[in-house]
């Protein structure tokens, strides 16, 4: 069994200087296809499932896909709730077997974001799993624009909430569709100092930062997670586009989307890599 919680994985990841990626998956056949690559490289991996993937599958399939997927390999791997909205959301997956979870707060003020993620953090520690939070708002591209992450109020909700990971807003943009968001540096540093470097940080958003930066903040930095979705998606719609090019009569649903699992593992493994150097 190698199912894993988000501190099992950050935890080293923060010593050794490297950083894990948090794959955001939307069904079965990305899901695995980054539990395979995981697999492949030797590293671990974090898999996601996200407001998107909630509203078209219910949760507890998608636990028992990840718990399957994560018993079929020899890596850590990671069940994690991506942007949880309630306590109850929250209590639910972890029934289910997630090993993590994510309480989105960051819209809220920041007393009933300290409060409501202390008493999640509380309910994940207490069933042995992780709890990632949220300081300062990550906004989209051509959507909600982000509110920074002020370093003084990120000490206080690391030191207040006891949350495993904290996602920070640094420039980090949701849904960027091409590398090229600038992630302000000093900003991280300065978050790091704050907090004593003592929480692993996360990225959101790592879609839209360029991958020799990424690998750079992992260095050296306590960013220890990126969350990686749109750049994967395009991988996979690529390559649905050319299985439909490629075969115009075919009708199989099986035949169209089986030709998207190995350049979506490929992309996967080669984020892997990245993050691990």
């Amino acid at each position: 069994m190698t199912r894993a919680t988000l501190s099992e994985v950050l935890q080293p990841a923060l010593q050794r200087g490297h950083a894990v990626p948090g794959f955001v998956c939307l069904g079965w056949e990305d899901a695995r296809a980054f539990t395979m690559a995981a697999e492949e490289t030797g590293l671990a991996v974090i898999l996601q499932a996200g407001p998107g993937c909630r509203a078209h599958t219910p949760l507890p399939v998608i636990a028992a896909m990840f718990r399957h997927l994560a018993d079929s390999v020899s890596v850590p791997v990671v069940l994690h709730l991506d942007h949880g909205r309630s306590v109850e959301e929250a209590r639910e997956a972890i029934g289910e077997g997630f090993t993590s979870v994510m309480f989105d707060g960051s819209t809220l003020p920041l007393e009933e974001n300290i409060r409501q993620t202390t008493e999640v953090a509380r309910l994940a520690h207490a069933a042995g799993a992780s709890c990632e939070g949220e300081v300062g708002f990550v906004g989209y591209a051509g959507g909600a624009a982000s509110a920074r992450t002020d370093p003084e109020e990120a000490a206080r909700f690391a030191r207040e909430t006891g949350v495993d990971a904290m996602a920070v807003a640094v420039g980090n943009v949701h849904l960027q569709e091409a590398p090229g968001g600038h992630i302000d540096e000093a900003a991280v540093r300065a978050i790091a100092a704050a907090t004593r470097g003592a929480v692993p940080l996360v990225i959101h958003g790592g879609s839209g930062v360029p991958p020799d930066q990424r690998a750079r903040l992992a260095r050296a930095t306590p960013i220890c997670k990126l969350n990686i979705g749109t750049e994967l998606r395009q991988t996979f719609g690529a390559a649905l586009r050319k299985a439909l090019h490629d075969q115009p009569g075919e009708f199989d649903r099986l035949k169209l989307l089986g030709p998207t699992e190995a350049p979506m593992a490929a992309q996967a493994a080669r984020i892997l890599r990245e993050l691990a150097r």
